[in-house]
């Protein structure tokens, strides 16, 4: 797959034009998305995506395209449980509602820029160490295990990091718990302070490293072309302010997520290690010879990461059937 330089600096200066479209006609003025706001800018974002998919196909061609589908896929399905996450957070710091969006969308940019420096070095490793992919592979396995063990306590966990990371910042930063309208810093007494909002900025980009270090394996685990990687990524990020606001309540109906996710990534995680074994050159396994096992396709990979999606979603809506009411129209 071949990517000009000028084809990566217009699919960022267009992915950046986004976000600033998104800061001047959304963000600058605080207030609460309505429900009906929230749901055409999420399908506008999602319909971007899936387009971007198509010039993929047509630029490169289907095998391309499907990898970029199921990388698309995979880090929306992880960007939902990562709303959680945010939720919990502003929850912890009673972040009001009409300044989430501006937390929301901040956090988003660094959690892309962040992503983006994994990805260079995950593209640098993989081009210098065939035997990466192993150690994704084990990666990607060890988080499924601990996704799945910490399912039901997600609450507690993120509390807990949460009050750590509050803990270090007022021990070493001036900061008040008072907020200032949609201020990150303000003056108490003539002296500059941070706001809760920052803090739960900071908390927010914490965990958005966190998320990098899961996410970029697993995508690597669907293609090795970094463009794509960097594309999906970039896609399932756009539009999560307004997929917080649209699904917010009914993110505690999701009961079974957190065993979809560990399925998938577990699954991203045979797969890496599959194909790291096809691919060996390490001396001490099979005697540096490639080994001769299965490995999966893109099309098998996205049906069934879209069929784990499918189930644990369909499961956790009957089981939590008239829990949640239903979300106010806008």
């Amino acid at each position: 797959m071949q990517v000009t330089a000028l084809i990566w600096v217009i699919t960022v200066a267009v992915i950046l034009g986004l976000f600033v479209f998104d800061f001047y006609a959304h963000v600058r003025t605080p207030h609460e998305p309505t429900f009906r706001e929230s749901g055409f800018w999420s399908a506008v974002y999602i319909g971007i995506a899936l387009l971007f998919g198509g010039f993929v196909a047509w630029k490169w061609g289907g095998t391309y395209a499907g990898e970029y589908y199921a990388g698309f896929v995979t880090e929306k399905a992880l960007s939902v449980d990562n709303l959680f996450v945010f939720l919990i957070i502003m929850s912890t710091f009673a972040v009001p509602r009409i300044y989430q969006q501006k937390v929301l969308l901040i956090g988003i940019v660094l959690a892309l820029v962040m992503r983006g420096a994994f990805i260079a070095v995950g593209a640098a490793a993989i081009s210098a160490f065939s035997w990466v992919f192993y150690l994704f592979g084990l990666f990607l396995i060890y988080t499924a295990v601990k996704l799945l063990s910490e399912s039901g306590h997600e609450v507690e966990a993120e509390q807990k990091r949460d009050s750590k990371i509050v803990a270090l910042a007022k021990r070493v930063l001036p900061t008040t718990d008072e907020y200032d309208g949609d201020k990150l810093v303000t003056r108490v007494d003539g002296r500059r302070v941070l706001t809760p909002l920052l803090l739960a900025l900071l908390a927010i980009g914490f965990a958005d490293l966190l998320f990098a270090l899961d996410s970029i394996p697993a995508i690597y685990g669907l293609t090795e072309q970094p463009y794509l990687v960097f594309t999906a990524n970039a896609f399932a990020l756009m539009g999560l302010r307004q997929l917080y606001f649209l699904i917010g309540g009914l993110l505690d109906r999701l009961i079974y997520l957190s065993y979809g996710l560990s399925a998938i990534l577990a699954f991203i995680g045979v797969k890496l290690v599959l194909h790291a074994l096809h691919e060996n050159t390490l001396p001490f396994v099979n005697g540096g010879e490639h080994v001769s096992v299965p490995e999966i396709s893109t099309p098998l990979s996205l049906g069934v990461i879209l069929g784990i999606l499918v189930v644990a979603t369909v499961a956790s809506l009957i089981k939590t059937r008239g829990t949640v009411k239903s979300p106010p129209a806008g």
